[in-house]
């Protein structure tokens, strides 16, 4: 069985409102046509009790009743009374209740046909009651003669149709005002749908819940950090990995400017024009941060980050990266070995032996490679690593030289770390060697062991670093050279830094470069030797 269709969200919101209008409106129209008729039958009420005194305050009336009127003299002040006033009646009695004044002469002679007992008693009444001239507010005084003595009743009223015709009057000017304020609370829940509805971006609640959840669902769930922003630049949304993967975990609606964030990922947060996929360094990860723009309809509305941790591919990579310096060594090594293999063959293949015989005598004497490190670094793993880097530096043209001061006495106990600080160093080092001017073009490492802690020098022959980005060489993204596609570089020095911080060693900068020498880096590493 289908599902009944569901009313949308905007049009039970006008529905509503417009039924919390009308029956606001409807209330208060029976209410004020409640209150109006009891303020007019008050009114009347009084207004009768007060034409009622003035009647009897006439002193001729009291005595002509006190007489029995034998002139008819009560009847025609009464009824001047009444043509004065616009009364219904005006009504004069004896103490029996027997009327001496009717506009209805016909019942002048006859007794009262509401109780006057109150009045003729000597008490002022105001009542609403039904006569011989029908439904009326009255009000009823006791009549005295000139002596005082109490002779007959006064009764005024007022005709309740007429009361009936003012309240009409008046509802009818409130029912003007009820029917604007219903078309003006119509056309207000109209607009307050259409502004729900813009302002919900034409989703239904149910639909609003169900995304609640499924970005619930989407941000707790996947692995990547997700950082949204708004057009403001303040956090709107930031899931545990985002949080984990920034050390700070923060505030709704904080700005990215009170973020603990620097470098490459200060920049992306930002809105600073960024490549995609961009490595950057966050205290001691390696993270690949993406940032895309969002917009609605034209309209922007912020941005979302997203941030994965490659730390762990990073450190594969630094692994790889020692093993792919150590088979360049060995492709240089086969390339030269292969040369000579060449040399000889020619020499036999045109018969020449005794040259042949003499080449290979040379070959036997050639001394060890002069790139191979010294006896003083005894670790297999580092020894390998240098020997490899000479290789790599020999065919940039470099000469990488192991300083004679060099002195390791233990074994190397944490290889990646040692080899990520060293690697970088010498990298940088053998390309501003071979980027600069001075010829020839060397590096020189220098390596000392200091119990388990181990002290790395790297000097070159470069231009050295420029003095505005001393301070800020380490920085991630700062670099002093430019890619080919003009993309900033500047991941070496952080990474090499974060990993030597994350051990409690760290490097620095000693010496930026002069005119006869280049720039001199010092890391120290501890607790990194057996």
């Amino acid at each position: 069985m289908p599902r009944p269709a569901r009313i949308r969200f905007a049009h039970q919101v006008l529905i509503l409102q417009i039924g919390v209008v009308v029956l606001v409106a409807v209330t208060g129209y029976g209410m004020a046509a409640w209150v109006q008729w009891g303020e007019l039958r008050h009114q009347y009420g009084w207004r009768a009790l007060t034409l009622a005194r003035a009647v009897a305050s006439d002193p001729v009336i009291g005595d002509a009743v006190a007489s029995g009127d034998p002139q008819g003299v009560v009847e025609d002040r009464a009824e001047r009374f009444r043509k004065a006033t616009g009364a219904l009646f005006v009504v004069v009695t004896d103490r029996r209740g027997i009327r001496l004044a009717h506009p209805n002469r016909a019942e002048i002679g006859r007794r009262v046909s509401t109780d006057p007992s109150a009045a003729l008693s000597g008490h002022e009444v105001i009542v609403f009651e039904r006569g011989t001239l029908g439904l009326s507010a009255r009000g009823k005084v006791p009549l005295h003669d000139h002596v005082g003595s109490l002779v007959g009743e006064v009764s005024v009223g007022f005709d309740a149709d007429e009361i009936d015709r003012r309240v009409q009057r008046t509802l009818a000017v409130a029912a003007g005002f009820a029917a604007g304020t219903v078309l003006l609370g119509v056309a207000a829940s109209a607009g307050i749908g259409r502004r729900l509805k813009r302002q919900t971006l034409g989703l239904e609640p149910h639909e609003l819940a169900e995304l609640v959840q499924e970005r619930e669902a989407v941000l707790h769930g996947i692995s990547e950090g997700v950082l949204a922003l708004d057009d403001g630049g303040r956090v709107t949304v930031c899931n545990e990995e985002a949080a984990r993967l920034l050390d700070v975990t923060p505030a709704r609606h904080t700005a990215v400017a009170d973020l603990p964030v620097t470098g490459r990922l200060r920049a992306v947060l930002e809105g600073e024009a960024v490549p995609p996929n961009l490595f950057v360094v966050s205290g001691d990860r390696v993270l690949v941060v993406n940032r895309r723009e969002v917009s609605h309809g034209g309209r922007r509305l912020g941005a979302v980050i997203s941030l994965r941790d490659r730390t762990d591919v990073e450190s594969l990579a630094r692994e790889l990266d020692a093993v792919r310096t150590l088979f360049d060594a060995l492709r240089a090594q086969r390339h030269e070995y292969a040369n000579r293999l060449h040399t000889l063959s020619g020499l036999l293949q045109l018969g020449h032996y005794e040259e042949a015989a003499g080449y290979i005598r040379a070959l036997a004497e050639v001394p060890a490679a002069k790139e191979e490190p010294p006896g003083t670094v005894p670790d297999p793993y580092l020894g390998a690593f240098l020997a490899a880097k000479a290789a790599v530096a020999a065919e940039k043209g470099v000469e990488l030289e192991i300083a004679e001061t060099t002195w390791v006495p233990g074994r190397v106990s944490e290889p990646l770390d040692v080899t990520t600080v060293i690697g970088n160093l010498v990298e940088n080092a053998l390309e501003a060697a071979r980027l600069g001017r001075r010829r020839p073009a060397r590096v020189e490492v220098e390596l000392l062991g200091d119990g388990h802690d181990l002290h790395v020098t790297v000097a070159d022959s470069g231009e050295g670093v420029p003095e505005e980005l001393k301070e800020a060489i380490f920085r991630d993204g700062v670099s002093t050279r430019q890619t080919d596609g003009g993309r900033p570089r500047g991941l070496g020095l952080a990474l090499a830094r974060t990993a030597a911080r994350a051990r409690g060693g760290d490097i620095v900068l000693v010496d930026p470069g002069e005119d006869e020498v280049g720039a001199v880096f010092v890391a120290r590493l501890p607790e990194v030797l057996n």
